[in-house]
């Protein structure tokens, strides 16, 4: 039998434990646990919610990784084309975790109405292109269909349409600059079929989707020429080996890159979060295990009769420590049940009704998005556990220091 284990019940079940000089303080002490995990998990929540949201802005723009042709223009306008009909199109054969590899062609413009004008990037997809991420963020509207003929239905951000005073099912002039063989400006006019709105900011109010048949005209190309393809991956943790991959696997003349290296600021920025999320996490254990250091030592100096008793009927000290370890320990995990419940229901709120926003040309986002893994919540709940008892063990010496006669005499 654990009598250690059964004398620490006894006491957590004592009417005198819950009414003793000790009850504010173990009080504070399980609030002090609960906050900190709450803080925790939100800190966690809310960084990981950031860097998943953007990055899947990110992707859903401008794919896991692109494949055009090396060329010094590093714009977001397509300069030379790319042969439409490659190994790897519309599968790659030799490399797994691959989604879709989808074509596209970019063209820069302007949109013009009678008072205003807006320049903008005309991305142009295909029947390949994956819509998964813009029916997302459709607000109004419905997707262009590439299944029949040209068509001129394009998308346009709500940001846009704002600006240039528009409305859905509006008729908008577009006006492209020259090419090479074509030595004036090309005028288009195109129906905006729906509105979406991804609140990030950089790309919402510049990008117009359409069709790459009218790319292809605009910038005199054949049927067979592309800007590029956009590849999108299973896992983007696997963005930089895969990169690898598709650059090995693709000829010499094109050339890949992965969102990481055509945005390099934007996600150097967001892997700050790490750290400020690792900063959190170490102040709330160490603010947590003070007070549970504070809990346990009045603890024991409250139950200093009790443990010259034990001493006296031959308990060791490692025996009476245990017994206030296995007390502390049921606050620490009392403090992580009620962090935890409270925690996850603030998440849980947040992810549901938006209640919290942000400024989307700073954070890209308009509203806080939140991601935590069961993985994420274990570790959290296991690494503070462990953290504060082990900083409890060198507090629960003082026992040694009780003496059996002066504690049995004076109590």
């Amino acid at each position: 039998m654990n009598y250690e284990l059964f004398i620490a019940k006894r006491i957590i079940a004592g009417k005198k434990y819950k009414s003793s000089i000790s009850s504010p303080i173990i009080k504070i002490a399980i609030t002090a646990i609960a906050l900190g995990i709450i803080i925790m998990l939100i800190a966690v929540a809310t960084g990981s919610g950031l860097q998943y949201k953007i990055r899947d802005k990110m992707a859903g723009f401008k794919g896991h990784i692109q494949i055009v042709n090396f060329d010094a223009n590093n714009s977001d306008v397509s300069v030379i084309p790319v042969e439409k009909n490659q190994d790897f199109y519309p599968k790659f054969k030799n490399i797994s975790g691959i989604k879709n590899v989808q074509i596209f062609g970019n063209k820069a413009g302007i949109l013009r109405t009678e008072t205003d004008f807006e320049g903008i990037i005309f991305k142009g997809v295909s029947t390949d292109y994956n819509w998964t991420f813009f029916k997302e963020y459709l607000i109004a509207g419905k997707l262009p269909d590439f299944n029949k003929d040209r068509t001129t239905d394009v998308l346009l951000s709500e940001t846009i349409m704002n600006r240039l005073q528009l409305k859905l099912n509006d008729t908008i002039l577009a006006t492209f600059i020259k090419t090479e063989t074509s030595k004036l400006p090309s005028n288009s006019k195109y129906a905006i079929s729906g509105i979406y709105n991804t609140g990030f900011l950089e790309f919402d109010k510049s990008m117009m989707i359409g069709d790459i048949r009218e790319v292809q005209r605009l910038n005199k190309w054949s049927e067979n020429e592309v800007g590029g393809f956009e590849v999108l991956l299973n896992n983007f943790n696997e963005i930089d080996a895969k990169g690898k991959e598709i650059y090995n696997a693709t000829a010499s003349t094109l050339n890949s890159k992965t969102i990481l290296e055509m945005y390099p600021s934007i996600f150097e920025w967001i892997e700050l979060f790490d750290n400020n999320v690792w900063v959190i996490i170490g102040i709330m254990i160490i603010i947590a295990g003070i007070n549970m250091i504070t809990a346990l030592l009045v603890l024991i100096l409250e139950r200093v009769q009790m443990i010259g008793i034990l001493k006296a009927l031959g308990s060791s000290d490692t025996s009476i420590r245990k017994i206030f370890l296995y007390n502390a320990s049921y606050l620490i995990l009392k403090g992580l049940f009620w962090g935890n419940i409270i925690g996850l229901s603030i998440i849980g709120i947040q992810h549901y009704f938006k209640i919290i926003t942000l400024n989307p040309e700073t954070y890209y986002v308009s509203t806080m998005p939140v991601h935590i893994s069961v993985g994420a919540i274990i570790a959290l709940n296991m690494g503070t556990l462990l953290l504060c008892f082990l900083m409890l063990i060198i507090p629960s010496f003082i026992i040694t220091k009780i003496e059996p006669s002066k504690s049995i005499k004076f109590a």
